[in-house]
């Protein structure tokens, strides 16, 4: 008989490469840094990352960390790889595209944020302003606000995300709550 494999908790990997690597975007948004280091990471720790905790949490038989992981991880990857044949003068990338793939990439994640209702408050705070930050983005790229609001936006989201992952580590560590995130 095979001995079952025990996996870990996934989403300290997947928050932290979210949240980091949103952060690090927004710094980039705020004129701080270049965009290729964020895109950069954003191929590897924000999309790889994110992938591969997904399916542990796909393994662990959580649709909700499946769909989430992956899903946000294939974002930065997506992302980072338009950027990358805009940088190669292999695409054009516009305003208005950009802005119809945030609409989409906000409605999944209002959506997502329902499925965070039966797991913590965290959760819901993160969902919640990852949905307003891809409306923002949108109406950002038709050229309606500026991007300064929204890097506010996403270095609060991404900050959010990364306790999380802090909170999921020292919970692992130490087999209780040192940080809470606040369990439904």
């Amino acid at each position: 008989m095979a001995e079952e494999v025990t996996w870990g908790h996934p989403g300290a990997l997947g928050l932290a490469g979210f949240g980091l690597n949103t952060i690090l975007l927004q710094i980039h948004n705020l004129g701080l840094i270049p965009g290729e280091v964020a895109l950069i990471y954003g191929f590897f720790w924000g999309g790889t990352a994110q992938v591969i905790a997904g399916i542990i949490d796909g393994r662990r038989g959580d649709t909700f960390g499946l769909t989430a992981f992956t899903s946000y991880g294939l974002f930065w990857i997506g992302l980072s790889f338009i950027f990358l044949l805009k940088w190669l003068n292999v695409a054009e990338v516009t305003g208005p595209g950009l802005a119809w793939a945030f609409i989409c990439w906000g409605i999944f994640t209002a959506y997502m944020t329902i499925g965070t209702f039966k797991i913590s408050k965290l959760h819901i705070f993160i969902f919640a302003t990852l949905t307003i930050l891809f409306f923002m983005l949108a109406a950002h790229f038709f050229g309606n606000i500026p991007a300064k609001p929204c890097a506010i936006e996403g270095i609060i989201c991404g900050a959010a995300a990364t306790y999380g992952s802090a909170a999921v580590i020292m919970h692992a560590q130490f087999g209780r709550w040192i940080l809470p995130i606040g369990l439904l």
